[in-house]
């Protein structure tokens, strides 16, 4: 029996050590370049974002062919709504010029937007690239009561066949959501009869 222990020892720990490593992505980026925009005369605060339940997964979920697949071995480094959240929040401070204030006490002064976004679509394709819906609402309190404006956006972006480029498509798909938003926030704040754009 000692024999047999001692020959299979080896063997497991061949089979543990050819096991694939975990790869952790991200959709922050390392370091937010300096902002250059014109600070708004407002305040934001980004609400939770929400994902779809089928991709709100600790791993990455991505279309092969005809099926979907779940890939054990590329996860994301934390809930993927709080990984979309926190890039928004980093591209929309960075557009508007201002901190995103998030749950923190309003105080008094300026006026505080709350920006709320419900992500519908959250594909991804190796090879061919990424596509995001989302459905995003502007919200502004006043003495009068609450203005509110709910706007739509599809956008797409190539991705490489890599599982790095297709996060990094997603993330260049944020920074145009967030490009989007920023000059319909800023009109919304300024007039109470701003439209949607486009698209």
């Amino acid at each position: 029996m000692k024999r047999l222990t001692c020959l299979a020892l080896p063997l497991l720990l061949a089979a543990c050590s050819s096991k694939a490593p975990l790869n952790y992505h991200t959709l922050t980026s390392a370091a937010e370049p300096a902002s250059q925009a014109r600070a708004a005369d407002f305040r934001f605060a980004l609400q939770g974002v929400s994902v779809p339940p089928q991709v709100d997964q600790p791993q990455l979920v991505v279309r092969q062919g005809e099926g979907i697949a779940l890939l054990e071995n590329e996860r994301w480094i934390a809930p993927l709504a709080d990984e979309v959240r926190s890039a928004l929040s980093a591209d929309l401070s960075r557009d508007l010029g201002t901190l995103d204030l998030g749950d923190a006490p309003r105080g008094s002064g300026a006026p505080v937007l709350r920006i709320k976004v419900d992500l519908q679509r959250f594909d991804s394709q190796p090879g061919r690239g990424v596509q995001q819906d989302a459905l995003w609402i502007l919200r502004l309190a006043e003495p009068g009561g609450e203005r509110v404006l709910t706007c739509g956006s599809r956008i797409s972006q190539p991705a490489g066949a890599s599982y790095a480029e297709v996060v990094a498509a997603h993330r260049q798909a944020l920074a145009a959501l967030a490009r989007r938003i920023e000059p319909v926030a800023r009109a919304f704040v300024a007039d109470g009869a701003t439209v949607c754009p486009a698209g």
